[in-house]
Parts: C-alpha cells; sequence; structure tokens
C-alpha cells in the first residue's frame, strides 16, 4: 500500500494536520493510522473542552502564536460547520498577596500577545461575575470558551475522508524502517510504503520518532490529571471559567472550575505522574514505562526541583478532603460532599535530558519523517494552526 504522507496519530492534531495538508495539495494520497478502535480515545477524548485564548504563554513562542491563530481558525471552523460552542468567558483570581504580582504579569502577556480586551476588575466587579468566588484581584478573560473537541475532530475525519484520504483505525504501528527513497510503516496488520511519515503520536510521540531519526533527546512523561464534578444543585456556584494564578515555573493551571459544554462543572484537575503512558487510573501500572520515567535524567531533576509541589499534587489524588481544600480556596462554599467522582486525563508531557520540561511545541524533522513530540495544552484550541504549520512543512516536501 503506497502513500505520498502517513499520519501516525488518530487525535485532533493528527487529524487537523491531514485536513490542512489535503486542503492544500488535494492531489497528495494520504492515510492516517490509529491503533485504538475509534479516533480521539486519549489526549483529545479526555479534554476538559476549554477554548484557550493564548492568556498564559510568552510572547512569540509557538505556543503563542499558535493559540492566537487556531482560535480564530477554530471558531471560523466551528461557525462554518455548525459545531456548537460558547464563549462564556474566564476569571483568573489572586487569592494571596504574593500572586498579585504574578496575576500582573499574566495581564500583561495576554496584552502583548494581542488580548486588548482582558481587563483587571475590582473584587465588586468579581462578585457581580462570580458571586461565590473569594479573591483579592483579578482578570477577566472574555475570550475564553467551552467545547465539545471530539465532535471538532470527527468533523476533520469527516473532511479527509470526502478529500480522498484514508484512515485506518485498530491499526498499532510496530516500527517505521526508513530506505533511500521512502519509509516502510509496518503496523500490527500490513505494511505501509510511504515518501513521508508524520508523527502525531501523542504519549508515544517520542518512542515514534527515535524509529525515524537519532535526533530525539527527549521523553514523554506522562501525568494524570483528575477531576471531581460537582453536584447539580452545586452547580450555581460556578458562572463561567474560574481559575487561580498559576505557578509561572510548573506548566500546569492549578485546580480550576470549569463549565462543561454538554453540561455540568468539572473540578479539578491535579497532575500527578502516572504509572503508564495511558494510565487513567491509580491502578494501572505499567513497570517498563514506569522505570522508563523513573529512570530518565531530566525527570529526576524535575523530581528534585518541584519535589514539594509534586508531593502537595500526589496527597491531592489521595485524598479527597485535600482536593477539596485546594478547591476551596477560590469557593469556600465548596464541601466534600458537593464533589463526585469525574474522569482523568493524561498529558504527553515532554521532558528534555537537563529537566526542561518543555513548554512550547516541538517539531523534529527527519529524512522521511516530521515529528510533533510536544503538544501539550492549548493544542487542541490551536489543533488547525499546528495542521497549518506542519502541513507547510510536509508541503515543502512535494
Amino acid at each position: 500500500m503506497k502513500y505520498d504522507i502517513i499520519i501516525v496519530g488518530g487525535g485532533i492534531v493528527g487529524l487537523a494536520t491531514a485536513h490542512q495538508s489535503l486542503l492544500k495539495n488535494p492531489k497528495l494520497k494520504l492515510a492516517l493510522i490509529e491503533k485504538e478502535d475509534r479516533l480521539c480515545k486519549h489526549q483529545t477524548g479526555n479534554n476538559s473542552g476549554v477554548i484557550h485564548s493564548g492568556l498564559y504563554y510568552k510572547p512569540g513562542s509557538l505556543k503563542a502564536r499558535n493559540c492566537i491563530h487556531g482560535y480564530n481558525m477554530l471558531l471560523d471552523f466551528c461557525n462554518k460547520e455548525e459545531i456548537p460552542y460558547e464563549l462564556c468567558g474566564k476569571v483568573v483570581v489572586a487569592t494571596d498577596d504574593f500572586q498579585k504580582p504574578l496575576l500582573d504579569n499574566l495581564y500583561n502577556r495576554g496584552l502583548e500577545n494581542g488580548l486588548d480586551k482582558i481587563e483587571k476588575i475590582s473584587i465588586e466587579q468579581l462578585k457581580e461575575i462570580e458571586p461565590h468566588v473569594n479573591g483579592i484581584a483579578a482578570v477577566k478573560v472574555p475570550y475564553t470558551g467551552i467545547i465539545d473537541y471530539v465532535a471538532v475532530a470527527e468533523k476533520y475525519a469527516e473532511k479527509i475522508r470526502e478529500a480522498g484520504g484514508e484512515i485506518f483505525l485498530g491499526e498499532k504501528v510496530i516500527d517505521i524502517k526508513d530506505s533511500q527513497s521512502h519509509s516502510m510503516v509496518e503496523t500490527s496488520k500490513r505494511s505501509f510504503e510511504t515518501t513521508l511519515v508524520v508523527n502525531c503520536g501523542g504519549l508515544y510521540s517520542d518512542r515514534l520518532a527515535k524509529k525515524t531519526s537519532d535526533e530525539v533527546d527527549l521523553k514523554i512523561i506522562p501525568f494524570r490529571g483528575e477531576y471531581f464534578k460537582l453536584v447539580p444543585e452545586k452547580e450555581y456556584l460556578v458562572k463561567h471559567l474560574i481559575y487561580p494564578v498559576p505557578d509561572p515555573n510548573f506548566p500546569f493551571l492549578g485546580v480550576h472550575y470549569t463549565r462543561m459544554i454538554n453540561g455540568g462543572i468539572e473540578a479539578g484537575p491535579n497532575a500527578v505522574l502516572a504509572f503508564r503512558r495511558e494510565g487513567y487510573k491509580k491502578s494501572q501500572i505499567h513497570l517498563g514505562e514506569l522505570m522508563e520515567s523513573l529512570m530518565w535524567p531530566g525527570f529526576q531533576k524535575v523530581a528534585m526541583k518541584y519535589w514539594k509541589t509534586g508531593f502537595g499534587e500526589m496527597y491531592r489524588s489521595f485524598s479527597k478532603a485535600a482536593f477539596t481544600k485546594a478547591l476551596q480556596k477560590l469557593i469556600p462554599e465548596i464541601q466534600e460532599k458537593d464533589l463526585v467522582d469525574g474522569g482523568a486525563g493524561v498529558r504527553a508531557q515532554a521532558c528534555d535530558r537537563t529537566g526542561g520540561l518543555l513548554d512550547d511545541f516541538s517539531i523534529i524533522e527527519a529524512k522521511h519523517a516530521i515529528n510533533v513530540c510536544n503538544a501539550p495544552s492549548p493544542a487542541a484550541t490551536s489543533s488547525l494552526a499546528i495542521g497549518d504549520t506542519v502541513s507547510d512543512l510536509v508541503l515543502k516536501r512535494f
């Protein structure tokens, strides 16, 4: 089976890349391979459904540029395809004095990223928007919204098939072998010959990348984010999206409250090391994958640097009381009995050998491959922009 392009990974980034590539060159013979029996089973399918504005990201970074560009592309796509979304807005709230300068920095970063409608609001204004929130300072972000990303991704898949692309489900990529002029992609069911492999393998993107290049010196470390849901009778406590001021040194946003497009309120997530790459429960352990994370020099440095934060996150994972206490910083009325178990997602966080948790998108090119090795949040919001960027790299090869 011969193709111009094989895309590995049926999450939202792989699907967006396939869609954008076929939009730009409909003559390409393209196939997408997904190891699961359905699309979007992992990061995309366990996403909290937030449309991010680009507030947090370093100005000029790939994250910032792709988020803002992708935000506009996503809304245009959803309007055209009649996919429901809501720009409900969010507030970022400081609850301690030491967070005030961090909130100011966040506000200034947002302005640098072109978000000229964000505003600092008074405590009185905050109480009008979110009467149950505790805070001493806040920034209102009207751009933020909520959506069902699986619905978006399934629409990408529909567009791919309409354009002549093929999607193969239930086929795990076992090996990628280079020759002088092409690559052979071996799956659990068959072999594909292709001019170019595009690796959008998410939690396994580093392993796939190492099959195509000797230049890959990073490791995907899986972090599980666990959620609770508010019981229906307490959903009135949250009107919009409510976020804390994040730790600027840690690539997670802290426990927050998220309205869902299909109803309900999520509270969370924490961020704990998963004991396997697709470990959505504490009981899911893969000793080989766990040791791979623990033995990586970069992760050992991260653990040394953030041991106190990591211990707190792990403690909240095992203690509902501790999780509730963290949520009470933003809404003091929340009680343990108001929370029921929600879902969990696993984030594919790239970590380099020196202990850097990569904050930006990472794309590594090889002779016959393009590897998307780090596409953390806001990858879903940015999916069309990332697909646009990667498809430009693709088309340069043809």
